[in-house]
């Protein structure tokens, strides 16, 4: 059986150098993401947060600001310091933002207010991305803990 922290047998492996990759950039994030006043959540979903990233897999994340703005003009990304800046698309309640590291690593921040992680109701949208597996990096009030119990529930 495999451990916790290993993908299935029937999924292909991260290599070791992905792998530390992912794991790097997701520590960056989380160290930028604490140092910001307006940051109230960060979330890594989707195949890194259940543990069963595959070559192809970019790391996701989505991060709730009580500034919006702040992040429309994208001078951030420059901070972040992820990559490059590839595309930028609104999703309504999150807008994302994908970069690509030197080696080809795609990652995908998701900028929203605290609202995405509103419980009366969940949104659908938000409910698929959490369902799909979740892991709170930065979660000061413990909105996203409450989001991901009320989506499992």
């Amino acid at each position: 059986m495999p451990r916790p922290d290993q993908p299935p047998a029937d999924l292909p492996a991260v290599s070791p150098e992905r792998a530390a990759e992912m794991a790097d950039v997701v520590r960056r994030v989380t160290r930028w993401a604490k140092a910001r006043a307006d940051v109230v959540g960060l979330l890594l979903v989707g195949s890194c947060a259940r543990r069963a990233a595959r070559p192809d897999s970019d790391v996701d994340l989505v991060l709730l600001t009580t500034d919006e703005d702040r992040y429309a003009d994208n001078r951030w990304t420059r901070d972040v310091g992820v990559g490059e800046l590839t595309r930028v698309r609104s999703w309504g309640a999150v807008t994302e933002r994908r970069f690509v590291t030197a080696s080809g690593l795609e990652v995908e921040i998701n900028v929203g207010s605290p609202d995405w992680a509103r419980l009366d109701p969940v949104d659908p949208g938000t409910r698929g991305v959490v369902s799909d597996g979740a892991r709170p990096l930065h979660d000061p009030t413990g909105a996203l803990a409450a989001l991901i119990a009320a989506c499992r529930g």
